[in-house]
């Protein structure tokens, strides 16, 4: 399989600079804005159930993450799914730690009624959306490569969507194509809501190349590995690394992105 050129997906991004409407938890908004901000992408996060609707009825691209959810939150995140459902605004579901509660698992379960254009989480949490058994402890990642690949084809064909399971590798599936994706640094699990900033990165390139929601995916865990691996080369920890991630993603380019990229076609394992 010709791989294609991932450069053109940021350059896309760049280009539009489109407006991400972000409901995510307490503790990532701030380092979500960076992160759109330092890639290309126009961040906003509201949460109120009386506008969600509103706003999201004018924005390029819907995230959602769960992480620290209560009830008037799960609301207006099911109104606003159900408003990028019916206007065809790609939305993105992080299902943060979904195993843990019957709570979570029951939000995401009604959420998924909405076509979710993407679903990013980590191996535990795509096991336990697809209704597998995992070992997950919040929102690590403990599950075996091989069944949790299997559970992410599954969730694709079974919602006809991308998901993007990250973790050592990411693996990207639309349930009938798939890429691996190499790099990063071992400090990143090191620094909490960069999965959360990811998610919505995602949001931000599909949001940007709505025709092709597979490889855009692929250019955002890309964006990330790449800048990821750039920080680590200078952080003296995960205090500096945080910042030198935020450098490394606005001074990353298209042509690095399409050149430095460590991804193949995969067959399912």
């Amino acid at each position: 399989m010709t791989l294609p050129q991932l450069g053109d997906y940021l350059a896309t991004l760049r280009a539009a600079t489109p407006l991400i409407h972000c409901m995510t938890n307490y503790v990532a908004m701030n380092s979500t804005a960076n992160v759109l901000l330092a890639t290309g992408a126009s961040p906003a996060m509201l949460h109120a159930p009386e506008e969600v609707a509103e706003f999201t009825a004018i924005s390029a691209g819907l995230s959602i993450n769960i992480g620290t959810i209560s009830s008037h939150w799960a609301d207006a995140m099911f109104t606003a799914t159900t408003t990028a459902d019916q206007h065809s605004i790609p939305w993105v579901l992080d299902p943060v730690a979904v195993g843990a509660t019957h709570y979570r698992q029951s939000l995401c379960a009604k959420l998924l009624t909405t076509n979710p254009s993407v679903i990013r989480g980590n191996a535990s949490e795509i096991l336990a959306l697809n209704g597998l058994a995992s070992q997950g402890r919040g929102v690590d990642s403990t599950a075996a490569s091989g069944q949790a690949v299997d559970a992410a084809i599954a969730l694709a064909k079974q919602h006809n969507c991308i998901v993007a399971m990250t973790g050592e590798s990411d693996w990207v599936t639309d349930g009938t194509q798939h890429y691996r994706i190499n790099g990063g640094h071992p400090l990143m699990p090191q620094v909490t809501t960069l999965g959360c900033g990811l998610s919505a990165l995602v949001t931000a390139f599909v949001a940007a190349n709505r025709d092709t929601p597979l490889e855009a995916t692929a250019a955002a865990l890309s964006c990330f590995s790449i800048a990821g691996e750039r920080a680590g080369n200078s952080a003296q920890g995960p205090g500096s690394f945080q910042v030198a991630l935020l450098d490394a993603l606005y001074q990353l380019t298209p042509d690095d992105l399409t050149a430095h990229t460590q991804w193949e076609a995969r067959r399912a394992v």
